[in-house]
């Protein structure tokens, strides 16, 4: 029979997220120092919350903000966010004329987005390189710039940018940098032989701006990397991100006992086992299941059975635990505690799905760590 510790009939803790913006400013000053800033705020800001992380980016070295939609760019403007904008993935009937009274830069990735446009639009023609995704297609790119500048001519419209995005940056001896280089390159003497001259001209993200001076031209464009995230795992930047949750009751077990769905997991021995309220629906990858770790008392322990889509179970073994007692599910990893890139492994995924798929059940606050060298 098992023993079962309930939590006492107190004010209840929860799961609770916590954004470190003082390593946000810290990641931003790494950039910052390697080339002029856009910060990419996409996604909430990669989960950390595209405001807080769009002011921190600005306050420390950024020189504007990249977005996905132009939703996405009028909600900064709705948080008196003024600074400027880049929006680059619409249908081509998206709100145009919003993006232009709102002072938002959209990226035009091909003759119908362009033609599209309102009087007054400034935009950044955008050329694919090496995906066969978002972007302008090679052999579109000499009619779609002969068509910017034709426009740009009649005072229709600005283009004052060209961009491109890597497919392969996160490995940088991988040959398709090198070929999507030249297509760049290429790509620029196109629309500077049809009459353009865009101000800036910008290739890279967070993996070749830390890797590959060559694709930095007049802009980086950083998102990961601002929250910590370096897919190219070559740079020591600081994680923002802390998760924290309330044991919720504590149960010790016969050997023989199974946990959770489809019992995958059966106890070998006597122990303990600790409840914890985040699951798959927070963003607890259900694929880390039996891989799992988090921190309990100063110790790694694992998390046992299948991850459910509201709570997670860990062995805690000999670790003394109450019920109510935090546990740290991941964090920046200083006390040993698990990482979101450990997350990821053990999901075989990346980091950036982990950390976008934080749910919003999840209690949310922002610290700001003393601002120090990521060296």
């Amino acid at each position: 029979m098992s023993a079962l510790a309930v939590l006492p009939a107190v004010a209840p803790s929860r799961p609770t997220l916590a954004v470190d913006l003082g390593a946000v400013a810290a990641n931003v000053r790494t950039f910052a120092a390697l080339n002029p800033l856009l910060a990419v705020v996409k996604a909430d800001g990669f989960g950390h919350g595209a405001a807080d992380v769009a002011r921190t980016a600005l306050a420390h070295g950024a020189t504007g903000l990249g977005v996905t939609s132009i939703d996405e760019a009028f909600a900064l403007r709705d948080h008196g966010i003024d600074a400027p904008v880049l929006s680059w993935l619409n249908p081509v009937d998206a709100d145009w004329e919003g993006a232009a009274g709102a002072g938002v830069e959209v990226a035009v990735p091909s003759l119908e987005h362009l033609l599209a446009q309102p009087p007054g639009a400034r935009v950044h023609l955008h050329l694919d390189v090496d995906m066969a995704r978002d972007g302008a297609a090679p052999a579109e790119w000499l009619a779609l710039c002969g068509a910017a500048r034709r426009l740009e001519r009649a005072g229709a419209l600005e283009v004052v940018g060209l961009m491109g995005h890597l497919g392969c940056a996160d490995e940088p001896d991988h040959p398709a940098n090198a070929t999507a280089r030249t297509r760049f390159a290429w790509g620029l003497e196109t629309a500077r032989a049809a009459g353009l001259r865009p101000r800036v001209r910008h290739l890279a993200a967070t993996s070749a701006t830390l890797t590959d001076p060559r694709t930095h031209h007049t802009l980086s464009r950083v998102g990961a990397g601002l929250v910590g995230i370096d897919p190219s795992r070559t740079t020591a930047l600081r994680p923002a991100l802390t998760l924290t949750a309330p044991l919720v009751t504590l149960r010790e077990v016969r050997p023989g006992t199974p946990v959770g769905y489809g019992h995958t997991w059966v106890a070998d021995r006597r122990t303990t086992l600790g409840l914890l309220p985040v699951g798959y629906a927070d963003g607890l990858p259900r694929l880390a299941s039996g891989r799992g770790e988090v921190w309990v008392s100063g110790r790694r322990r694992p998390l046992v059975g299948r991850i459910s889509m509201d709570m997670a179970v860990v062995d805690l073994g000999d670790t003394p635990a109450r019920p109510g007692d935090p546990v740290t599910v991941f964090g920046p990893g200083d006390a040993g505690e698990p990482t979101v890139r450990e997350w990821a492994d053990w999901a075989d995924t990346i980091e950036h799905e982990v950390a976008t798929g934080l749910g919003s059940r999840l209690h949310r606050t922002t610290v700001a760590t003393p601002l120090r060298s990521l060296a």
